[in-house]
């Protein structure tokens, strides 16, 4: 029986972990759980699964959920609660808050020797480097749940490191994937979070209709895989049905497919290194009929190539454009601002960064913290939005 501790419980991947959990009730057992606000879902939550703690956002979310379940669980709030229910006793903690925010945990859970189902991909594109050096200091598995890094995680079964010559991240192209550059101008909101394939919260709905997602992959597959930036590629495939792909220096190319369901990922990540059986509809190649691919378009979506930049930059700039993306994430998300501006801010601020050389060398966390903090209030400035500079959002 395996134990986890689940850091994002009522958001997206947060919920589909426990589909998997109780799809497998002699797997797995929770024995820890951190939400934000939903008091509501997270109280059905404790009633079905029984964790010995649990964390929410706040004092009045704690109040209303002792309401609810009286003295059955631990309760905790805040920052500590987070870290609370990292450091919780269990053998692997899945984390899938959305964010900065879900760093500072993801580290606490590392530092106490628990491996990560790592969800949470700002947590390696912020400090890629330093999460490594403390995964390896304490004897911490990183294993991703990202469905890209899951299936380039599973290619390389197939081979030696050494033997490795690119990984290829696949991407959908998101809901504009054939508009116009005019048309993108003018999209809603509504418009943007029509993903066509995947069910995800707003915030990475919104980066993969920037492809800001993608150059966050990119970011977190060259700390999670230990490949240079120029041996990542990312190709346009529509369908979704190969997840990512390996190379290996005999031009052999390795796959993982399998429908668009991130209970699969979730499920290898969790599991591993064994497998679970999934009751989930299996993929029928000849009524697929046919699969597209195509080279992303740059001018169209230049957040792909902000990701490039940022790891040829400082140290710190991965983390400056990961900032600068949610403040104007939210912003779009708030109407205050067109979606193009998402686009234009990250530039605007990672330039300004890179032209400064601002917190150019990451030597721990306070680092990273000063310059997510910087790119937060510059994104700020620049969109003329205010709100607190305190980094993430928390699914």
């Amino acid at each position: 029986m395996k134990q986890l501790s689940i850091l994002g419980s009522t958001g997206s991947v947060g919920e589909q972990t426990l589909d998997v959990v109780a799809a497998n009730p002699d797997r797995f057992e929770v024995v820890a759980l951190a939400a934000g606000r939903n008091i509501e879902k997270l109280a059905a939550q404790i009633e079905r699964f029984a964790p010995e703690r649990v964390s929410v956002a706040d004092a009045a979310g704690a109040e209303t959920l002792r309401s609810r379940v009286g003295s059955s669980v631990e309760i905790h709030m805040g920052s500590e609660g987070l870290e609370a229910v990292a450091t919780h006793p269990a053998d692997l903690v899945v984390a899938a808050l959305v964010g900065a925010v879900g760093l500072e945990p993801t580290l606490a859970a590392i530092r106490a020797g628990h491996d990560i189902a790592l969800a949470n991909k700002e947590v390696m594109v912020m400090a890629g480097a330093l999460v490594l050096r403390e995964a390896r200091a304490h004897g911490a598995a990183l294993l991703p749940v990202d469905s890209e890094h899951s299936a380039i995680f599973q290619a390389l079964q197939g081979g030696r490191p050494e033997d490795v010559s690119r990984l290829i991240l696949t991407c959908s192209g998101g809901p504009f994937r054939e508009w116009s550059a005019e048309r993108i101008a003018r999209a809603s909101v509504e418009e943007a979070l029509n993903h066509p394939n995947w069910s995800m919260g707003a915030k990475i709905t919104i980066d993969s209709a920037s492809l800001m997602n993608k150059g966050l992959e990119v970011i977190e597959a060259r700390w999670l895989f230990d490949v240079e930036p120029e041996r990542i590629d990312v190709v346009i495939h529509p369908q979704s049905i190969i997840h990512s792909l390996v190379e290996y220096k005999d031009s052999s190319v390795l796959a993982q497919l399998g429908l668009p369901d991130m209970r699969v990922p979730i499920a290898v990540a969790i599991a591993h290194p064994e497998r679970v059986t999934l009751d989930i509809p299996r993929l029928d190649l000849a009524a697929l009929g046919r699969m597209d691919f195509a080279e992303p378009d740059r001018k169209r979506f230049p957040c792909l190539d902000l990701a490039y930049a940022a790891l040829r930059g400082s140290e710190a700039a991965p983390a400056v454009l990961n900032a600068a993306n949610e403040i104007a994430v939210s912003a779009f998300l708030a109407g205050q601002i067109a979606f193009p501006d998402i686009a234009a801010t990250n530039a605007a601020v990672l330039d300004e960064h890179l032209a400064e050389g601002a917190g150019s060398i990451v030597t721990g966390l306070e680092d990273v913290r000063a310059a997510d903090d910087w790119a937060r209030r510059r994104a700020r400035d620049r969109l003329g939005v205010g709100g607190s500079t305190e980094g993430g959002a928390e699914a």
